[in-house]
């Protein structure tokens, strides 16, 4: 998939157009769109070795600010 980035980080800085077949349901996050969209430039998955889904996090993640 183009979209998906394997470096850790917190993919770009501005938010960019929806990330096709990646649904997110993180509303706390500052690339959530709102309904059910990445709006990040890329996206990190991880860490290197899981065995089931509830062994992943997206590294992505980045807080919205309050306020």
């Amino acid at each position: 998939m183009e979209n998906y980035s394997s470096q850790q980080g917190h993919g770009s800085e501005k938010k960019h157009c929806r990330i096709e077949g990646i649904r997110c349901n993180v509303e706390n996050c500052y690339y959530h769109d709102e309904k059910t969209h990445c709006m990040a430039g890329e996206i990190s998955v991880g860490p290197d070795c899981a065995h089931c889904s509830d062994e992943t996090v997206c590294s992505t993640f980045k807080p919205k600010a309050e306020g």
